[in-house]
C-alpha cells in the first residue's frame, strides 16, 4: 500500500442512543466525542440512533404505531367528494 493516502484503521466504540448497548471494533470513521472502555482504555465514540441491539428485527420486539389515525387522514384527504 502507498503511504499517507489511507485513512487511519483504530479501534472504535459504536453505541446506540436508545438502548444500553455498545460495541468496541475497528474503523476509518472520524469522530471527536471519546469513552472510556471496559478495560480502562479511552477511545473515540460514535453515537448511533438505532443498531443490532434496538432493531426490531433483531430483538423481536415490534413497535406499535398509530396507523389507524393515518389511514383516517388519507381517507378524508383523498375520497371521492359526495
Amino acid at each position: 500500500m502507498k503511504p499517507g493516502i489511507h485513512p487511519e484503521y483504530k479501534p472504535v466504540v459504536f453505541q446506540d442512543a436508545s438502548c444500553d448497548f455498545a460495541i468496541l471494533t475497528r474503523s476509518t470513521i472520524k469522530t471527536n466525542d471519546t469513552i472510556e472502555w471496559t478495560d480502562g482504555k479511552t477511545y473515540p465514540l460514535v453515537k448511533l440512533d438505532i443498531s443490532s441491539g434496538s432493531h426490531p428485527f433483531f430483538t423481536g420486539k415490534q413497535k406499535l404505531v398509530d396507523t389507524a389515525g393515518r389511514v383516517e387522514k388519507f381517507n378524508k384527504k383523498y375520497s371521492k367528494k359526495k
